[in-house]
């Protein structure tokens, strides 16, 4: 415990002493009572303010799921364990690290009770946040000193990368929407688009109207039937020097593949280390938490080539060693994603499936 003399508290103590430097010049014993009531004020003020913040406990109520750069609404729970006292004047506040904007006051914390308030919380970064350091303090009864104690909660709270759309995100998204819908085109029944006559096409497709409009034959082609499946590769070779391109990386990543998913697309996501199929061997949150904690592995080996016959979204800082380890990175299924695409600007087909909205997390 830790204590701050205020300013009323030195306005108190300077008073103290004028009056006990009276008393003893004086040898008049009012003086020398008041002295002593004086004293003893401020001696019953710190051990009332001690008793109030002696047997507090503190506890989170958090959602399951939590996104960096998203508000979102928690409760603190406070107990008063001394079931005789009550606590008065209890000011809660939090380190930067705990999500915690605000601080918070209670006026009387009843003794033998808990007390819960709904806070709003906020994580900048994703991460694993393991010790988050709390602070009560009061200055009952009489503001002469401000009494602190410092809580540390141990708890590890798991905060995933952002899935809300960061400058470029949502143009990104439109056209890879776009580039996928054009890779899975085929003989369904959503129109996608008129194209010219290919051989051993069956001739019940032939859009008549347009070829005789063009001169050539032409047909009608449609959105495949068959469900979408979009393959994420996150390269975890970088060096330190592109530790920044890295965070952006596993932003777009997470976004992404939070996107697709919930657009009912089949998702494999692999790296080095992992490599899981949604939804038969993990869900979205598995990929969110790994992205949460995943950080560069400098001279980690490449993965194998992810199957040529879905959509892949490769983030790697240096496309040219998968080329040399056999991707096949010029492919109409393949769209990598890299720092010098980056500078170069986002480009793509126009999107073809609807309009993008804004993802909700469950809990947030």
């Amino acid at each position: 415990m830790r204590q701050q003399v205020t300013r009323l508290g030195l306005l108190f103590t300077l008073a103290c002493v004028i009056v006990a430097l009276g008393a003893f010049a004086s040898a008049n014993n009012l003086l020398f009572l008041i002295t002593a009531l004086m004293l003893a004020t401020f001696m019953v003020s710190g051990f009332i303010s001690r008793l109030s913040l002696s047997g507090l406990e503190l506890d989170f109520l958090l959602p399951e799921h939590i996104s960096a750069g998203r508000k979102l609404f928690g409760r603190i729970v406070i107990r008063n364990t001394k079931g005789w006292m009550p606590s008065f004047s209890i000011h809660v506040t939090a380190s930067g690290d705990s999500g915690l904007s605000f601080p918070l006051y209670f006026p009387v914390i009843p003794g033998g009770t808990r007390v819960e308030e709904p806070v709003e919380l906020f994580f900048a970064r994703r991460g694993s946040y393991r010790q988050n350091s709390f602070r009560f303090s009061t200055r009952f009864p009489f503001g002469f000193t401000e009494r602190r104690i410092n809580v540390p909660l141990q708890r590890e709270v798991l905060i995933y990368p952002s899935v809300d759309p960061q400058p470029g995100f949502e143009d990104l998204l439109l056209s890879l929407e776009g580039e996928i819908a054009s890779f899975y085109r085929g003989q369904g029944h959503d129109f996608y688009r008129i194209r010219p006559y290919e051989v051993r096409e069956s001739a019940r497709h032939v859009d008549w109207k347009a070829t005789a409009h063009t001169g050539d034959l032409q047909v009608r082609e449609f959105a495949r039937e068959k469900e979408q499946a979009v393959a994420f590769f996150l390269d975890l070779d970088v060096a330190e020097d592109d530790a920044p391109w890295f965070e952006t990386a596993v932003g777009r990543c997470a976004f992404l593949g939070w996107n697709m998913s919930q657009r009912g697309c089949r998702v494999r996501f692999s790296t080095q280390e992992v490599d899981w199929q949604l939804p038969e061997e993990a869900d979205v949150y598995t990929i969110l938490k790994y992205l949460a904690l995943v950080s560069p592995r400098p001279g980690k080996p490449l993965a194998a080539s992810n199957d040529r016959s879905v959509f892949q979204i490769i983030f790697s800082v240096a496309p040219e060693r998968l080329a040399e380890a056999g991707w096949e990175l010029g492919a109409s299924n393949v769209r990598v994603l890299g720092p010098e695409t980056e500078s170069a600007g986002i480009s793509g087909v126009e999107p073809q499936s609807l309009k993008m909205k804004k993802p909700v997390m469950p809990g947030s």
